[in-house]
């Protein structure tokens, strides 16, 4: 049944080209304002409607439903009064006369433009990575076909041990592969963990059975004689043997569109703080954008993005509309069931002090960075339940010197002392009183 939404107050025409997370959340901060424009067109690439990207890897893993990642179904879009154009790519902008086309040869006419494209996974320069049976990791039609390689196939090898990495080799596990990890860099997860914390992660993973190869360098792909892939090999002999291969050593912004329709670009879209483009009837959103040198792929930063979008979209003008501002990030993430929280620097610096804590029953680790009493970097190892406290004082640039004794033992304890300290502060003489 067609929801009744209050009159928008604008005729204009939004067309968003995306609909993944990010055009997706857009769409439900609009519906929110009533300043929104009446008329939105959104146009997707897949077939599929928006669906959780995240939740992927429980797909791969057999442990999910595919109608559980669906954020929402084609009804609700129209329900909403939203058009929604599925399993068309949009091949050209002309930026004149505000128009784009379709591979499907619709054209449609637009007064705002969103880009909202994402990204592609990015692909290492090794001979043999065009052959049949060497796959990526980013939408449903890869985890599909990553069911399909270990119904038919025994030995996998996973070239990436950063999340989506990690996570690709555990989904395939479960499905019964055996599967080889490369990690070029000396620890899984370098961009999140210590040395130690990292450690832990490979040990367990160990113990479920992935053969994990780090500081790995790949030298190429080995077809077989029906030209399928058969093998990896390293550059120090090592051969594996591999009848799919999975591609994940992370993402390159999705900007060939933007580029051919003439806008900035730089490793991204270039957009300003109202995600603005060099165009000014046109945004951009997500993990295709560059803001101030920076690429996003975590949610967090996006989310903070969809709201200032969705605000300056509803006004006439920038003016009054907060801008994005770059914040520090959080990174929380659940590794095939183990919990990791992390932010600041992984690697201490030499005035840093080093506070650290381990469980080996209960396989906990946290390591704290601090300078001159207040927190600047953290590495928390399978109990992260304190982590958005560490985080929250970071922010603050709070001195938590009062504390530091019990820093290591949680949020509570050090709150605790720190409440005290405050309490107990002396008072001033009183020949210092104003």
């Amino acid at each position: 049944m067609r929801q009744r939404h209050p009159a928008a107050a604008s005729r204009e025409h939004l067309v968003i080209v995306g609909n993944g997370m990010a055009g997706h959340r857009l769409v439900e901060a609009l519906l929110a304002r009533p300043e929104r424009s009446a008329r939105i067109t959104v146009i997707g690439a897949e077939a599929a409607p928006a669906y959780n990207r995240i939740l992927l890897s429980p797909l791969l893993a057999g442990e999910m439903e595919r109608e559980a990642l669906t954020l929402r179904d084609a009804e609700w879009y129209a329900e909403h009064d939203i058009e929604l154009v599925l399993g068309e790519r949009v091949e050209n902008i002309d930026r004149s006369a505000r128009r784009l086309t379709t591979d499907a040869g619709r054209e449609l006419d637009y007064d705002r433009l969103v880009l909202a494209t994402g990204s592609h996974p990015a692909r290492p320069p090794v001979p043999g990575l065009e052959l049949p049976g060497v796959h990526v990791f980013r939408d449903l039609n890869d985890a599909d076909a990553l069911a399909h390689a270990a119904e038919t196939g025994r030995n996998a090898v996973v070239i990436g041990g950063g999340l989506l990495g990690l996570e690709a080799a555990e989904g395939l596990r479960k499905r019964g592969m055996q599967v080889s990890l490369l990690q070029r860099d000396d620890r899984l997860m370098n961009r999140q963990l210590d040395l130690t914390a990292a450690r832990l992660l490979e040990n367990e993973l160990r113990g479920r059975g992935l053969d994990i190869h780090t500081t790995a360098q790949l030298e190429r792909l080995e077809a077989d004689a029906e030209g399928q892939v058969c093998a990896a090999h390293l550059a120090d002999g090592t051969r594996l043997a591999a009848d799919c291969v999975v591609v994940a050593i992370g993402i390159v912004p999705h900007a060939a569109l933007a580029r051919t329709a003439g806008l900035e670009v730089n490793r991204g879209v270039v957009v300003d703080e109202w995600l603005t483009t060099s165009d000014p009837a046109i945004h951009a959103l997500g993990e295709c954008c560059e803001h101030q040198g920076n690429l996003y792929g975590l949610v967090e930063p996006i989310w903070r993005q969809v709201d200032v979008l969705a605000e300056r979209l509803c006004r006439p003008s920038a003016e009054g509309v907060p801008g994005y501002v770059e914040q520090p990030t959080a990174t929380k993430l659940k590794v095939s069931g183990i919990s990791l929280y992390a932010f600041g620097p992984t690697e201490a610096e030499p005035d840093h002090e080093i506070l650290s804590y381990r469980d080996p029953q209960q396989g906990d680790y946290r390591r704290l960075l601090l300078r001159e009493g207040r927190l600047e970097g953290a590495v928390l190892y399978a109990d992260t339940a304190s982590g958005p406290w560490y985080f929250e004082q970071a922010l603050a640039g709070r001195d938590l010197t009062a504390c530091r004794a019990a820093l290591l033992l949680g949020a509570a304890d050090a709150q605790l002392l720190l409440d005290d300290a405050s309490n107990e502060s002396p008072q001033r003489p009183a020949k210092e009183a104003a």
